[in-house]
């Protein structure tokens, strides 16, 4: 599958190392490649394009983008090269302006994953994989050998077939559907309880499992 993946920082080049690696086709988008490639010292694990072209030749397009900043990432990409096509989300909407720990900067009411589909209505969003950290989301056998749990919202059914898909290629086994886009808002508010606990476990490779 051709996949683009906005977002340059550690979550956008885990997730394309894993799937260059499971063999898709890959591109990362950024608003600027030689500014990009100028200030990191490591060669990027797929290549590297503006953010409307690696959008616009994408069959899926994944959103790695920080929170407070992805609807504009996503409108840099063109809402005509996200119409039709699956869009995840992986994006929290975590406010550091006044340190650490981190604060929502949407919830109750809203999420980031509404958001994205909100700006744009022809896109296929599915919210996913924004409850762990990256290493965990491209190899959930990190933790207890898989035995844990992925969650997923959106309002598109064959959109969230697509992406369950893909999350058992990266090897997930436990995938819960939670319903519409709105259900995002539940795994955005899991993030402050993820932290607390990364401070009180000392490590990011955990997550939830869900017992029924």
């Amino acid at each position: 599958m051709k996949i683009g993946i906005l977002g340059t920082g550690s979550v956008g080049r885990t997730l394309s190392a894993r799937l260059a690696e499971l063999g898709h086709d890959v591109v990362i988008g950024t608003r600027d490649v030689a500014a990009t490639e100028a200030r990191e010292e490591e060669p990027f694990p797929a290549p590297l394009a503006i953010a409307a072209e690696a959008a616009a030749g994408a069959e899926l397009i994944i959103n790695a983008t920080a929170g407070q900043v992805s609807v504009a990432a996503l409108d840099g990409a063109g809402a005509a090269n996200l119409a039709g096509k699956v869009v995840i989300d992986v994006s929290n909407p975590l406010d550091f302006s006044e340190g650490f720990p981190p604060f929502l900067a949407v919830c109750n009411t809203d999420s980031v994953g509404e958001r994205v589909q909100r700006a744009f209505p022809e896109a296929r969003v599915v919210k996913t994989l924004n409850t762990v950290t990256a290493e965990v989301m491209t190899h959930p056998e990190r933790v207890a050998g898989g035995d844990h749990t992925m969650f997923l919202s959106g309002d598109d059914a064959a959109a969230k077939s697509t992406v369950t898909d893909l999350l058992r290629e990266f090897g997930w086994r436990d995938i819960v559907d939670l319903g519409d886009i709105t259900t995002a808002r539940g795994t955005e508010m899991m993030l402050p309880l993820w932290v607390r606990l990364m401070g009180a476990l000392g490590t990011t490779e955990f997550n939830y499992k869900l017992m029924r």
